[in-house]
């Protein structure tokens, strides 16, 4: 028999205490992150509301680790799937993420922005197809020794990434991650958090991307930057992944 939404609801919140983009705003607007009560209202009703974030069903405590690198979980996090709608930003515009639903728990770690070209309709892209292009790369500060994710805690919970300016009109999904370094002093200790947004890219850009990276290569699990002591002062931190594109 399926339990309750109400009580499936109420599971979910007891297991998840953080690890997800509750919501983000294109150029200011607001648009509807994934929610966990989606998953339930999926499981329970075959449906849940129509929106540009991406299903996934990090269901835990939220994160890809290192031993699924080279599976297609790295992409979009859990057993994702596009979303449904295409929110829209103009080139050189921003996008806030805002993670919840509680204060965010790890303040060692890189943040880092990604973006793909769908090639059509982004509502209808195969995860494994896309291929990434680095557009923001936030590590630690050495002076300060504050990690871009203490930043964000700081910060409220918000990131902003900005749209390179001259980046061709065209459909784009954008990948935004958080890998939390807390426990990467152990093999397999990093956490991975990605998160993907199906959006429409307008304005006069006439550069087209890159030739980007499959979701399975963008990782080692022991690159430098994904096993290592954070516990110590930091002089050279390799930010993991390919190389950052300014357009």
């Amino acid at each position: 028999m399926k339990a309750s939404l109400a009580a499936v609801t109420a599971f979910a919140a007891t297991v998840m205490g953080h690890g997800f983009v509750n919501n983000f705003t294109t150029d200011g607007k607001f648009n509807q992150g994934f929610l966990l009560d989606y998953y339930y209202q999926k499981v329970n009703t075959g449906s849940f509301p129509a929106i540009a974030a991406w299903y996934a069903e990090n269901l835990d405590s939220g994160f890809v680790a290192p031993d699924a690198y080279q599976t297609a979980d790295i992409n979009c996090h859990k057993n994702s799937a596009p979303g449904a709608l295409t929110a829209t930003v103009k080139a050189g515009g921003s996008l806030t993420f805002s993670w919840g639903p509680d204060a965010w728990p790890h303040p060692y770690g890189p943040i880092l922005g990604y973006v793909a070209a769908c090639n059509g309709d982004c509502t209808k892209v195969v995860k494994t197809n896309l291929q990434w292009v680095k557009i923001q790369a936030e590590g630690i500060d050495y002076a300060s020794q504050v990690w871009a994710s203490q930043k964000l805690v700081s910060q409220g919970g918000k990131w902003t990434l900005t749209v390179p300016a001259s980046l061709k009109a065209g459909n784009y999904v954008f990948r935004h991650e958080i890998i939390a370094l807390h426990g990467a002093n152990s093999p397999n200790g990093a956490q991975n958090y990605p998160q993907c947004f199906n959006v429409a890219v307008t304005g006069s850009g006439t550069k087209t991307l890159p030739a980007g990276t499959a979701g399975t290569a963008l990782y080692k699990s022991n690159d430098p930057g994904i096993l290592l002591n954070p516990y110590t002062t930091i002089t050279n931190y390799v930010i993991p992944g390919p190389a950052l594109w300014t357009g």
